[in-house]
C-alpha cells in the first residue's frame, strides 16, 4: 500500500507540473461534500458510507454528509451523480450492483462513459450454505447431491436480478446442476427459509451466514472468494470445491461524475487508501464481512468493465429480469 501512495504522490505532482489541474482556485475541498448512498439507511451500504464519511470529514477538513437515495435498483441515487456538477463535491459509493444494472435495465447513462473510478476499497465475499439437515457435509457433496436431483433442490436469492441470484445462476451455470430458484425480499428472509429448510441453499454475505452457521441453524460449506478467507480458514472456496474459476464477491466502488479534476480524484484515491490501513476501519469492515481492497483509481475501473462483462453473460443466457 505504501508503494501505492507513492506513486499516487508522485501522478499529482506530474499533474501540477503540466497544469493538468483543478482549473478553480484555491485548495480542495472548501465546502462540504455531498456523498450519495443509493440505498436505504441501515443497509451494508449504509454502513460503508458512514464510516467512511467520519473519516473523511477528519481527513478533509469539511463535513462528508452521506445522502441516502434509494430507489429504482440503486439507479436513482447513480444517476444523481451523473448529473450533478464535476467539481469534486457530489460522489457515489455503490455495491457490486452498478455492474449488474448495466445489463438489467435500459439505463439512461453508462458508468464507464458518465463516471470517474476513485476508489475499489472493499470486497466482500459470500458464504455457499445450506440446511443442516441435508447429508452434504462439504460443497463437492452438496454439488453431487444436487446433480443427482435435477430439478429438485431449490435456493434462495434475495429478490430476482439481485448478486444473490446472479451468484446462484452463475453457480448452476458453472456446476452444470439445475436447481429452482425462490426469490424473497431481502437475505433475511432467505436466512428463515434456509433453517426451516423451504429452501435447501443460497449464498449470502459472511455477516449474515457466520452466526448461524456457528449456532448449527445452517451448515456452512465454502466461500465464494478466489482465496479462503483469513477469519474463516476451514471453509475452502467453491473453486476448489468442483467448481474451478469460480470466484464472484460483493464489492464497494467510490465514483464522481465525469468531468471531475484528475487532482481531486487522487486526493480522494489518497485519502481513502490511507483510511483503509487504519486499524479501526479495518476491525470495523472485517466484523462486517467485507475487507480492504484499495489501490489506484485503475483498479475500481478494471474492476467495473470486467463484472459488468461478467453479469451480462449471465443475464443474457438465463433471461433474468429485476423485480
Amino acid at each position: 500500500m505504501n508503494q501505492v501512495l507513492r506513486a499516487l504522490a508522485l501522478s499529482a505532482v506530474a499533474l501540477c507540473a503540466s497544469g493538468s489541474v483543478w482549473a478553480q482556485s484555491g485548495p480542495y475541498p472548501v465546502r462540504p461534500i455531498r456523498m450519495i448512498n443509493p440505498y436505504a439507511a441501515g443497509g451494508a451500504v449504509d454502513v460503508v458510507a458512514r464510516s467512511f464519511s467520519q473519516k473523511l470529514t477528519e481527513t478533509l477538513g469539511q463535513p462528508v454528509v452521506v445522502d441516502n437515495r434509494p430507489g429504482a435498483g440503486t439507479n436513482i441515487g447513480t444517476e444523481m451523480v451523473v448529473r450533478a456538477s464535476p467539481d469534486g463535491y457530489t460522489l457515489l459509493l455503490t455495491s457490486a450492483v452498478i455492474a449488474t444494472n448495466v445489463s438489467l435495465y435500459k439505463l439512461p447513462f453508462d458508468p464507464t462513459r458518465d463516471l470517474l473510478p476513485i476508489s475499489f476499497p472493499l470486497q466482500a465475499p459470500f458464504v455457499l450454505a445450506v440446511n443442516p439437515a441435508l447429508p452434504s457435509k462439504t460443497a463437492q457433496e452438496f454439488l453431487s447431491l444436487a446433480r443427482g436431483k435435477p430439478g429438485e433442490m431449490t435456493f434462495g436469492s434475495a429478490g430476482a436480478g439481485t448478486t444473490t441470484h446472479l451468484m446462484l445462476e452463475l453457480y448452476k451455470s458453472m456446476g452444470k446442476v439445475a436447481i429452482l430458484h425462490v426469490p424473497y425480499k431481502g437475505g433475511a428472509p432467505v436466512i428463515n427459509a434456509l433453517i426451516s429448510g423451504e429452501v435447501q441453499m443460497t449464498m449470502l454475505p459472511v455477516t449474515m451466514v457466520m452466526p448461524q452457521a456457528r449456532s448449527g441453524r445452517l451448515r456452512a460449506l465454502a466461500v465464494t472468494s478466489a482465496k479462503r478467507l483469513a477469519q474463516i480458514p476451514e471453509l475452502p472456496t467453491v473453486a476448489e470445491s468442483g467448481i474451478p474459476g469460480f470466484d464472484p464477491i460483493g464489492w464497494y466502488g467510490f465514483f464522481a461524475p465525469t468531468g471531475t479534476p484528475g487532482a481531486v480524484i487522487l486526493r480522494l484515491n489518497t485519502d481513502i487508501n490511507r483510511i483503509l490501513q487504519q486499524a479501526d476501519v479495518n476491525e470495523r469492515f472485517v466484523a462486517n464481512g467485507m475487507f480492504p481492497a484499495g489501490g489506484p483509481p485503475e483498479a475500481l475501473r478494471d474492476q467495473l468493465k470486467s463484472e459488468i462483462g461478467r453479469w451480462r453473460k449471465v443475464i443474457q443466457e438465463t433471461g433474468i429480469k429485476p423485480e
